[in-house]
């Protein structure tokens, strides 16, 4: 299969935002807690806010199983996110749903995918070197559009990081020709730009420099996108990835959940 076009992005992905729904710390991690169910009963609150608000599209992530592991997962950590998409995708059948396992196992994440019905993964490290706080991470390219072939799978899009968030290349070279070669020879689907960390805003001039330079390739606004920042990027995004500035900054056990509120201000900015 070719990789995706804007049009079609435009077409499965409307409104043009993806949600995520940041996992709870899950067995095996030094954070876990104890209870699947917990962890459970948050996604589905979360995925259920997003829905409400009216977003289509969302991205689950163990976002809280820190220290990340640079490769491979343990099997438990893809039993428990096999575990609760499941149960969203049973509540919510006709969400695009994307998986993300960090730090970089989109061995897994295609696992998933094909187990569930998902319909895209995120690739932090897709091609190339970086350095991270994991270390060296390669990306395997190679690897992972053969499993996706292999795994008769081939409609789950590809999302792929261009310098990624919390990393550094590990020789660095014109940003427009590392994400050619994303594109053109790891044949990513789409191409998200970030900050440098974890909801911290990606640089408008950075999206502008790949737009001229990939014109027909649909580009994801990675990190700190906020209601009042969009306008920054919709002359040359294709789609926005939020997360940290939907949820609301609570005590007790409902701390830092998706609020529909802010979720349904961020769609209404989309629109201008």
């Amino acid at each position: 299969m070719t990789p995706w076009n804007r049009d079609e992005f435009s077409r499965m992905f409307a409104p043009a935002a993806i949600g995520m729904v940041h996992l709870l710390p899950l067995p095996g991690s030094p954070l876990w807690m104890g209870d699947l169910e917990v962890v459970r009963n948050r996604a589905l609150a979360d995925a259920t806010a997003l829905t409400q608000a009216g977003f289509r599209a969302a991205m689950v992530e163990n976002f809280q199983d820190v220290p990340f592991f640079p490769g491979r997962v343990p099997a438990v950590t893809v039993a428990a996110m096999t575990a609760v998409i499941v149960d969203i995708l049973r509540k919510f059948p006709d969400l695009l749903l994307g998986v993300n396992v960090l730090r970089n196992d989109v061995q897994a994440a295609l696992g998933i995918a094909a187990a569930t019905g998902a319909n895209f993964v995120r690739v932090n490290v897709h091609v190339g070197e970086a350095v991270t706080d994991q270390g060296t991470i390669r990306g395997q390219a190679c690897r992972t559009l053969r499993l996706r072939k292999d795994l008769g799978v081939e409609r789950v899009g590809i999302l792929a990081d261009v310098r990624v968030k919390h990393a550094r290349p590990l020789v660095e070279r014109p940003l427009a020709e590392e994400a050619r070669d994303l594109r053109l020879r790891g044949l990513a689907d789409c191409i998200i730009v970030s900050g440098p960390a974890t909801g911290q805003g990606a640089d408008p001039e950075e999206l502008r420099l790949l737009r001229q330079a990939l014109p027909d390739c649909p580009l994801l606004v990675g990190s700190g996108m906020t209601s009042e920042n969009v306008s920054q990027f919709r002359p040359w995004a294709d789609g926005y990835i939020v997360g940290t500035s939907l949820r609301e900054q609570t005590t007790g056990a409902n701390a830092s959940a998706i609020s529909s509120v802010k979720s349904t201000e961020f769609l209404a900015s989309l629109a201008g």
